[in-house]
């Protein structure tokens, strides 16, 4: 009875470390879930008890990698998860049963770009989600001409672009927390 027990509390332990009970998953496990490859991204392909077929690869402009046997594949776009089940399907061809494992090594795909009257505009590369204040930050101070409660995100989309304004008096208040919103890749943050 006695071991039972323990080992009963040793998995408790394991679930609760994995976070398996209890809470909703974490932000930062979420992000990892959703996040979408974007071209420029270094992946780390793993063929299980395949060394030649496992490699390192940057993901092209046009959102494809090289990978032997299988060639070009797409993978902007796709979360590793969607791309590993893809490979796993494209490698089944020519490997029995292959397990394959996709992790992005580095994240060079989310580029902002901020211009206007603002110290240092530019564009600039982020490793993680970040919202327009956080990126306003990292291209330093307003200029003093700089008009602070007319700023706008321009999102490109598959129509066009849209324009999504940004108060900055507003979410440096104390109820305009929830207005700073998170950038995606691409965006262009004006500051007019």
């Amino acid at each position: 009875m006695t071991t039972r027990r323990t080992m009963v509390v040793a998995l408790m332990i394991v679930s609760i470390a994995v976070g398996t009970l209890g809470g909703p998953p974490s932000t930062q496990a979420q992000d990892q879930e959703n996040y979408q490859i974007g071209s420029e991204d270094i992946l780390d392909i793993t063929v299980w008890n395949n060394a030649t077929l496992s490699r390192t690869v940057p993901v092209r402009p046009d959102g494809k990698i090289s990978l032997p046997l299988v060639n070009d594949v797409h993978a902007a776009g796709l979360t590793p998860m969607s791309l590993r089940q893809l490979l796993i399907t494209r490698f089944a061809e020519f490997v029995p049963t292959p397990e394959v494992s996709v992790i992005v090594k580095e994240v060079r795909s989310f580029k902002v770009s901020i211009i206007g009257e603002i110290k240092t505009p530019g564009r600039y590369e982020f490793r993680s989600r970040t919202t327009v204040l956080d990126a306003l930050a990292q291209a330093g101070a307003f200029t003093q001409f700089a008009s602070r409660g007319r700023i706008v995100v321009l999102r490109p989309n598959g129509n066009g672009v849209q324009q999504i304004p940004f108060d900055y008096k507003r979410v440096i208040a104390t109820r305009g927390e929830n207005e700073n919103f998170f950038l995606e890749p691409g965006d262009i943050i004006v500051v007019p």
